[in-house]
């Protein structure tokens, strides 16, 4: 069995169903997904999609420093976007977040995401 332990932190939103914000098993870090909610009112965050995703960012990377890591380890990024024509717009305040080199990424397109928002992202982390 690996060690695994649960990452919590109140600089990101706190679970709204049966998960963790993060597991860290040895040193990876499987984050859950993340939408845009300010985690100090668990209210989405108004404002046009750039905010809605620099929010989620925000909120990544508050569970990467709880995890004892940044945003710099992440290896893997899952983008799940209900509009795909937003993509340019993710890899523009991506660009803000990230240097090369980038993260292995997924940008997927679904119908609906909880709360009804426009983005969700999850990500793996490798603490070295």
């Amino acid at each position: 069995m690996t060690n695994k332990s649960i990452i919590q932190t109140e600089n990101a939103p706190q679970a709204i169903g049966t998960y963790s914000q993060a597991v860290k098993a040895g040193d990876t870090v499987y984050l859950s997904g993340q939408i845009p909610l300010d985690p100090q009112t668990m209210e989405v965050v108004s404002g046009d999609f750039a905010a809605k995703t620099r929010r989620v960012f925000e909120n990544l990377k508050a569970v990467c420093e709880a995890s004892g890591g940044e945003l710099k380890d992440i290896v893997k990024l899952n983008i799940y976007m209900t509009d795909l024509s937003n993509f340019a717009t993710v890899n523009e305040i991506m660009a803000t977040y990230f240097q090369e080199p980038y993260p292995a990424r997924a940008a997927v397109g679904v119908a609906a995401l909880p709360k009804g928002v426009p983005v969700e992202m999850e990500a793996v982390m490798v603490l070295s």
